[in-house]
C-alpha cells in the first residue's frame, strides 16, 4: 500500500512532463506572431497533434467517408486503451476478490462519499452554468463531468502528505477514488460516444471476451479437473501465454470503435477473461509484483508502455493558451473545489450518522472535507474528458485548462488539513 512514489514516477512524472512541454510549445506558438515570426511558426504545435499517419486507414476518425489515422487518435483512441485497462483491472480486483477493498460493509460508506463526490461536482458545474445565462450553458453543458474524475495517484500523495501514511482516512481516499475511476469509465461508455451509435458492433467485444474466456481460461480447467499437475492450463499458459487475449482485446477494440463507445475502453471486457489471483494486495502493493497469475504479469509487462503513452496524452493534450481562460475554466474548478468537498461531506455524513454505517475508527466527519479537497486534483482524467466532451476550439481549450489547474486542490488540501486539525498518523 504504500510504495506511492514508485507509482507516481512511474505513472505521473512523464505525464507532467509531458503536459509542461505542451503548455510551453502551445504559448511559444502564440508568441510567434507577436515577435514577428513567419506564420506557420505559430501553429508547429497543433500540426504536430494532428499530424497524419495514415490517411484511408481502417482505424482512425471518420470523415468524409473514410478514416484517417492521425497522431491524436492514435494515443487518445488506441493506446490509453491500455491505461484503462490498468485501471479496470484494479477496480476489477476491487469488487470481485473475495478480499477486495470495494466489497462487503467495509465499502459502504465510501462508496456513499463517491456517489456525493460525482453529484456535488454536477450539481455546481451545472448550476453555475445556468446561473452565467443560457447562451453560456448551452456552450459548456456537456462537459458537467470533467469535474467528476479523481486522479488516484496524485490524490493518494496528497493524501498522504495531508493525513500521514498510516491516518485510516488515506485508505478511504483511496477506495473512494477507485470507486470514481469506475464510475468514470462507466460515464465516458455511455455519455461520451465517439460516433454515431452503432451498438451491434458490440456484439464483436461480447464474442471475443466469451471465446477467450472458455478458450484459453475456462475450458483447460475443465479438462484438468481431478489432475493436480494440470497439464492442458500449463500448456496453454506455457506456450499461448497472452497471445489469445491479444487477439481478443484488438478484436473487442475493433469492435468498440464501430460501435461509436469511446474506442479508449475498447479493453474493459477483455480484463474479467485474464486468469487472476484468488486475492488482491491493494493498489500500490509491493507484493502484487510477486505474483505469476496472467492479469498481474500483463500488468507489469505494461508499466514501461503505459509511462511513454502518459507522457505522449500530456504532450498532445495540454497544449493551450493561457490566454484560453474562460467560463469553462471557471466551472470546472468550481466543480471541484466547490462540489466535491461538499458532495462527499454530505454523501459521507449521511452513511455514517443517519444510516449508521460508521467511518473508519479514528477519521472524524469534519475529515471527509479535507477528502473532497484532496480528491478533486482530476488532472489525468480529466484532462481526458474534457478532449472527449468537447470539439477543438476555445470551450475544449478553457475546460483542459480547468483540469490542469485542478492541481492548485493540493494547496488547498493542506491548508484545509491545517485548519481542521488533521493529526497525522505515520505508519
Amino acid at each position: 500500500m504504500y510504495r506511492v512514489w514508485n507509482f507516481l514516477t512511474n505513472y505521473s512524472l512523464l505525464l507532467i512532463f509531458g503536459a509542461l512541454i505542451a503548455l510551453v510549445w502551445a504559448n511559444l506558438d502564440a508568441l510567434a506572431p507577436v515577435a514577428g515570426q513567419p506564420h506557420y511558426w505559430a501553429d508547429t504545435y497543433h500540426h504536430f497533434v494532428e499530424f497524419v499517419i495514415w490517411d484511408h486507414a481502417p482505424i482512425g476518425h471518420l470523415h468524409d467517408g473514410h478514416r484517417t489515422l492521425t497522431l491524436h487518435y492514435l494515443v487518445n483512441d488506441v493506446l490509453m486503451a491500455l491505461f484503462f485497462a490498468i485501471a479496470a483491472k484494479e477496480v476489477w480486483e476491487a469488487v470481485i476478490l473475495e478480499n477486495g477493498s470495494l466489497r462487503g460493509k467495509k465499502a459502504a460508506t465510501p462508496l456513499f462519499a463517491t456517489a456525493g463526490g460525482m453529484f456535488g461536482p454536477i450539481a455546481v458545474y451545472l448550476g453555475l452554468a445556468v446561473f452565467m445565462g443560457s447562451d453560456t450553458y448551452n456552450a459548456v453543458a456537456n462537459g458537467w463531468a470533467i469535474p467528476t474524475a479523481t486522479d488516484i495517484a496524485f490524490s493518494y500523495l496528497v493524501g498522504r502528505l495531508v493525513f500521514g501514511a498510516g491516518h485510516p482516512a488515506v485508505r478511504f481516499l483511496l477506495l473512494l477514488a477507485i470507486a470514481d475511476d469506475a464510475a468514470g469509465l462507466i460515464i465516458l461508455a455511455i455519455f461520451y460516444p465517439s460516433g454515431e451509435l452503432a451498438p451491434e458492433w458490440l456484439g464483436l467485444s461480447l464474442f471475443a471476451a466469451l471465446a477467450v474466456f472458455v478458450l484459453a481460461n475456462w475450458l483447460p480447467r475443465r479438462m484438468d479437473r481431478g489432475n493436480q499437475d494440470r497439464p492442458i492450463s500449463t500448456w496453454v499458459r506455457k506456450y499461448l501465454s497472452f497471445w489469445p487475449y491479444l487477439l481478443a482485446a484488438c478484436a473487442s477494440w475493433y469492435g468498440f470503435m464501430m460501435s461509436g463507445l469511446h474506442p479508449a475502453l475498447g479493453l474493459l471486457p477483455i480484463v474479467p477473461t485474464l486468469p487472476h489471483a484468488d486475492r488482491a494486495f491493494g493498489i500500490f502493493a509491493a507484493a502484487e509484483e510477486h505474483l505469476s497469475d496472467l492479469l498481474n504479469m500483463v500488468e507489469h509487462a505494461l508499466k514501461y508502455p503505459v509511462e511513454i503513452i502518459l507522457f505522449f496524452f500530456g504532450l498532445l493534450n495540454a497544449g493551450v493558451e493561457f490566454s484560453s481562460m474562460g467560463d469553462a475554466t471557471w466551472l470546472v474548478l468550481a466543480g471541484l473545489l466547490i462540489g466535491k468537498p461538499v458532495g462527499i461531506l454530505l454523501f459521507g455524513w449521511v452513511a455514517a450518522v443517519p444510516l449508521r454505517l460508521g467511518i473508519p475508527q479514528g477519521m472524524r466527519i469534519i475529515d471527509l472535507v479535507v477528502i473532497g479537497f484532496v480528491a478533486a486534483i482530476g488532472f489525468t482524467v480529466s484532462l481526458f474528458v474534457a478532449s472527449v466532451a468537447f470539439d477543438a476550439g476555445p470551450v475544449q481549450d478553457a475546460a483542459k485548462m480547468g483540469a490542469l489547474f485542478s492541481f492548485a486542490a493540493a494547496i488547498v488540501a493542506i491548508i484545509a488539513g491545517k485548519v481542521t486539525r488533521v493529526q497525522k498518523q505515520e505508519i
